[in-house]
């Protein structure tokens, strides 16, 4: 049996995250005060010393740059959720033009499609492949809300309908554990970054 854990952390703020605008696989580049603020922070120290992997989108890899993470390998199969046609437009938006439509399709769960993108499940599949692939110890990943709140909803047991169990602070590293015969489980979240300097694991 082959068993290990890995460590999650969503990239920093881009100008689209605060104008709450869809992202999706859309390239967004960092806002340079985002920049700044990663750049005086850094890991906890015991994922410093594993590898790092990052989703091939400019934000994950500018976020990885400033905190300072060495060697970090694109990898797709952590790419953010597929939004198709809706990338760039506001959710609030969405939900006042499509209303009752918008609502059905939410009320899908994992199986929520936006027009011409991707679901949660078909996320949450490429993921579990790299995870039946990998072969190398523990590791981590800077990626996607959206791929991480799928991780998290496999790992947990959420359907993914109504509020989230747990509440998720983005600005933290949450921790899973896989199992190729138990396949996905929590095992901390909310690790929070640290200063640099610090040396709180």
């Amino acid at each position: 049996m082959r068993n290990f854990r890995f460590a999650l952390l969503r990239h920093g703020i881009t100008a689209w995250n605060t104008e709450k605008r869809i992202q999706g696989q859309s390239d967004i580049s960092l806002l340079p005060e985002t920049i700044d603020e990663y750049g005086r922070l850094q890991l906890p120290e015991k994922w410093r010393k594993v590898p790092w992997r990052v989703s091939p989108l400019i934000r994950t890899i500018q976020t990885a740059d400033s905190l300072s993470i060495e060697g970090v390998s694109p990898d797709e199969h952590w790419i953010e959720m597929n939004w198709g046609d809706w990338e760039g437009k506001k959710l609030s938006d969405l939900r006042r033009q499509l209303g009752p439509r918008m609502q059905e399709n939410e009320d899908r769960g994992w199986d929520f499609r936006p027009e011409g993108g991707e679901s949660p499940r078909e996320v949450l599949s490429r993921v579990e492949a790299a995870l039946a692939g990998h072969r190398d110890g523990d590791f981590g990943v800077v990626t996607h809300k959206g791929v991480i709140r799928a991780v998290y909803a496999a790992a947990s047991g959420w359907d993914m309908m109504g509020k989230i169990p747990d509440r998720l602070d983005w600005k933290s590293i949450h921790v899973f554990s896989w199992s190729s015969d138990d396949g996905l489980g929590v095992v901390d979240l909310n690790c929070r970054l640290l200063e640099r300097g610090g040396t709180t694991s």
